[in-house]
């Protein structure tokens, strides 16, 4: 494991725990093209407003939902041809969770981050399929998992040659329908000298807390989010949405776009401080 803080190049940007942090937001799920490019447009215009890096983040497939007839998103092929279409409209780097070792291995063919999913983080041929495309990793670590168990995933991705990764926090199942997010975390995970994110919406879910869904307290992002970059992260997870009280998937956890603009402002500010 390395002992000196390591950066990992996404596309053109590059993230590490003492370098500026790196925004990676966008809807939980794709929806339509058009929706992607608007949003990816919008988002990138207000990190560029701040000179805060940019990463898309959406997702093509939620295989993890609470009832399986809800909304899953748009498949595969279609996934990956609207990502296509946002690094070619907007020059940003993109990302999006995989399910499986073949979904890795096509999803890696396009994006610039391969997300394995907080309740797949244990899978080993997923995580040595992403790790084999070449790309980057940002690897979730599961709700289930102790900070200092984040070692085993990052191993599994090494071993097969890859040492790009990131590592994501995103909350510990705090009893039922609950999460919790220990900052002590952060700085745990950051001994591994691998870049650290904090993921601020899904820190907020409330995981099938409807019943038929999962439920969360978005009003608590911004917070959570500004005590993370106070902590020293190399990147922000938000999920973000134009009009998140009728997202198909995972809204009451995903910021209100207009909110983002205020709270990027806070979040550099902070960043700028704590990284003098």
């Amino acid at each position: 494991m390395p002992s000196s803080q390591k950066n990992v190049s996404i596309g053109s940007l590059s993230a590490g725990n003492d370098q500026p942090f790196v925004l990676i937001a966008g809807p939980d799920s794709l929806e339509t093209p058009e929706h992607a490019l608007k949003m990816a447009k919008t988002i990138k215009e207000i990190a560029d407003a701040h000179e805060v890096s940019y990463v898309f983040k959406a997702s093509y497939d939620k295989a993890n939902r609470t009832s399986g007839s809800s909304f899953r998103g748009v498949g595969l092929e279609k996934g990956l041809e609207i990502l296509s279409q946002v690094q070619q409209a907007h020059g940003v780097p993109v990302t999006t969770d995989v399910h499986s070792p073949k979904e890795a291995t096509k999803a890696g063919q396009v994006v610039d981050l391969i997300q394995i999913p907080a309740l797949l983080s244990r899978q080993t041929d997923l995580i040595e399929a992403g790790a084999r495309t070449g790309k980057p990793l940002n690897i979730k670590k599961g709700q289930f998992m102790s900070p200092q168990d984040i070692h085993g995933p990052i191993g599994k991705a090494g071993a097969v040659g890859n040492e790009n990764v990131l590592i994501t926090e995103r909350g510990f199942a705090f009893g039922y329908h609950n999460l919790v997010s220990d900052m002590r975390s952060l700085a745990i995970m950051k001994q591994t000298g691998f870049p650290v994110v904090f993921d601020a919406s899904h820190s907020v879910q409330l995981p099938s807390a409807g019943g038929e869904a999962s439920g969360g307290q978005r009003e608590f992002i911004p917070p959570l989010a500004r005590a993370a970059v106070a902590a020293g992260i190399a990147g922000l997870f938000v999920e973000v949405h134009d009009d998140p009280d009728n997202a198909p998937v995972d809204g009451a956890n995903a910021l209100d776009l207009r909110n983002l603009p205020e709270l990027v402002e806070v979040l550099k500010g902070i960043d700028s401080i704590v990284k003098v």
